[in-house]
């Protein structure tokens, strides 16, 4: 059914009077109902004067009742005669990020607005900010990818190789009860995990190894994301204990500073500075964290270049790292929610050093 809530906080956000919605994933978020329509126009447009309407190709065509008009249309129909009628043409319209050009264009040149807006922060906002319903599904994911995470590590042994782990992820999610990747699996042994974005490859495991785990799932629609490092069957040494617990304190002191009204940049700021104080700073190569809810990255970033303030029901990644290829690659990632009057760490599994036997 049609969220109304939602879509009532999207209109008081946006400086027009109508939006044109064209991602399937904020359609998801205000009717329950995945619509993938590839190539083709796909378009919720909702008014503060009257009913939403939703536009969708007959290829697609359901039964279920969603709280909303539906209006079918064929591939040989014009997009913009199709949305025409049902757009006030003295009113501004706001249309989302995702509205291609080719569809976006027309409508421009016919003038079925009196002018265009990007309306996408309207969405975006609105959908930063989880409702109890979000927030419940969240805690599930992480508490399920925790679980995971346990178990991601009894799949290391001597010989193994990266792709190897990676490949019996699935299956472990699966019978957690997760449905998919939240996005493909970050494993990563020994040098390779000064590379924050490695992709799992054929490198062997071997003693004294790194290994780093950055995994998500998606539980009920709604991500999970977290990183943990570990060392495999030695002793790690005294410097890499010291870059190890840098990250840790990092990660706890930024977390520790999450509560309504903080502006995101202090929050990056916090875990750049500590990192920056023990002589690694050059190595914490990105920000600190992003949103995440029904996609692992959503808009929002904590980082230098977001001054705006978190607010009750954000959640976002806290991940500190850092990446010396000659010391340690290392990172420590957890989902956190602003609450009410603080923050709730969404992720459980330990901080401590971890030595894989």
């Amino acid at each position: 059914m049609l969220k109304r809530e939602r879509m009532q906080r999207m209109l008081e956000k946006l400086d027009a009077d109508q939006l044109l919605i064209c991602d399937p994933n904020a359609i998801f978020y205000l009717c329950e109902k995945w619509i993938h329509p590839g190539e083709r126009f796909l378009g919720m447009l909702i008014r503060k004067d009257r009913e939403p309407v939703l536009f969708v190709n007959s290829l697609f065509r359901f039964d279920e009742d969603l709280g909303i008009e539906k209006i079918y249309f064929t591939d040989t129909d014009d997009v913009t005669k199709l949305v025409q009628p049902h757009v006030n043409p003295k009113g501004i319209l706001g249309v989302d990020k995702i509205l291609e050009a080719k569809f976006l264009l027309p409508m421009i040149q016919s003038q079925i607005a009196s002018g265009f807006i990007n309306g996408s922060s309207a969405v975006d906002w609105t959908r930063a900010v989880k409702d109890q319903e979000e927030i419940e599904k969240m805690r599930y994911s992480s508490h399920i990818n925790d679980l995971a995470m346990a178990k991601f590590k009894t799949l290391i042994h001597d010989g193994v190789t990266e792709v190897e782990v990676a490949d019996q992820m699935m299956r472990i999610y699966k019978a957690l009860g997760a449905q998919a990747y939240s996005f493909p699996p970050i494993v990563a042994f020994g040098k390779n995990a000064a590379d924050p974005h490695h992709m799992p490859d054929e490198t062997v495991l071997k003693e004294g190894d790194t290994v780093l785990f950055d995994v998500g799932c998606i539980v009920d629609n709604y991500c999970s994301d977290m990183t943990r490092t570990f060392f495999y069957k030695k002793e790690p040494t005294e410097e890499q204990k010291f870059v190890y617990n840098l990250v840790r304190q990092a990660n706890e002191q930024a977390e520790e500073m999450v509560k309504p009204g903080v502006r995101l940049c202090d929050i990056d700021k916090k875990a750049r500075d500590i990192i920056t104080e023990g002589g690694f700073g050059k190595d914490f190569t990105h920000r600190l964290g992003h949103f995440i809810g029904l996609q692992d990255h959503e808009y929002g970033d904590v980082s230098q270049g977001f001054d705006n303030l978190t607010v009750a029901g954000n959640i976002f990644s806290i991940e500190p790292g850092i990446y010396n290829p000659s010391v340690l690659g290392c990172r420590i990632e957890d989902l956190i929610l602003v609450t009410e009057d603080g923050h709730e760490v969404l992720n459980h599994y330990p901080h401590e050093i971890e030595i894989i036997e």
